[in-house]
């Protein structure tokens, strides 16, 4: 099963997972919420325990080092496939944006751009493991969308500055995921690596190592890139996890509040004519 950017399975898998999508959409539109509800956190439990049935098969299986490394919640989908069953029982509103927003971003992006399973070949039985990321990140963004489109979450444009600071606290959650893993000995300390950013860093938590994480960079303030004392005082050093703050406020608030209108653009409608009148009102008074 070779993945290349437009061939027969790249498309496949996009129009399969669509399908899948409108056919739960159709078969529990009807149904009770009861009923919606525990179809969908079904969905998120068996997500969650396929994230543990990878290490049957091949790459896992047969490399107890990635075993190790990728056993963890060690990357935003990963940690969402731990953290969705329990957001979406939640009744924080906030927690349940989250999921809705960056599980279809992030959901949606992998399918659009399946790195992974382009990285991967035929042989030792990887094809199932191309399954699986399929699998995984389509109903990250799937039970997200059925959630809110059978109406059991409103989304509100008013709660879009939330969602950076939830993923900056799943992060955190990813990060001491990361040295839980160090400290018990499922992957080696960090000992000469303080100033390279490519060590273990598969969520940009650690800096920024590619043209993405470039691209964050631009919008963190120097002080968070720099050491402050020691050794290496004044070298180019991204501050984990502190670095993020920044870019995730100012990159992807509007990026939310874009995808919020499609839902709530009638609340925003009439408070934007609330606002206009109220200036309105005031030039009246002036006169």
């Amino acid at each position: 099963m070779k993945i290349a950017f437009f061939n027969f399975w790249y498309f496949f898998w996009i129009v399969f997972f669509t399908g899948v999508f409108f056919g739960l959409y159709f078969l529990l539109r009807n149904k009770s919420e009861k009923t919606k509800k525990a179809v969908l956190f079904s969905i998120l439990l068996a997500m969650l325990a396929l994230h543990f049935l990878k290490c049957l098969f091949p790459p896992y299986s047969t490399d107890t080092d990635r075993l190790y490394r990728d056993i963890f919640f060690i990357n935003i989908c990963a940690a969402n496939i731990f953290l969705f069953p329990f957001f979406f029982l939640s009744k924080n509103d906030a927690v349940k944006d989250y999921m809705f927003y960056i599980g279809v971003i992030s959901g949606v992006l992998s399918m659009l751009l399946p790195l992974e399973p382009m990285k991967k070949s035929d042989q030792a039985g990887e094809w199932l493991d191309i399954i699986r990321f399929y699998v995984h990140h389509a109903f990250l963004w799937i039970v997200p969308l059925l959630m809110v489109t059978l109406k059991l979450h409103k989304l509100d444009y008013r709660r879009v500055w939330k969602v950076p600071g939830c993923l900056l606290l799943v992060m955190l959650f990813i990060m001491i995921n990361q040295i839980f893993q160090s400290e018990l000995g499922f992957v080696p300390l960090r000992d000469d690596n303080f100033l390279d950013p490519n060590y273990k860093n598969s969520s940009y938590i650690w800096g920024a190592d590619d043209e993405i994480g470039e691209f964050f960079a631009i919008f963190c303030p120097k002080l968070f890139k720099t050491v402050p004392v020691g050794e290496f005082a004044g070298q180019t050093k991204y501050w984990p996890l502190v670095w993020l703050i920044v870019p995730a406020y100012l990159l992807l608030t509007p990026i939310v509040f874009g995808i919020s209108l499609i839902f709530d653009y009638k609340a925003f409608k009439k408070d934007l004519d609330a606002f206009f009148d109220k200036i309105k009102e005031k030039r009246r008074r002036k006169e």
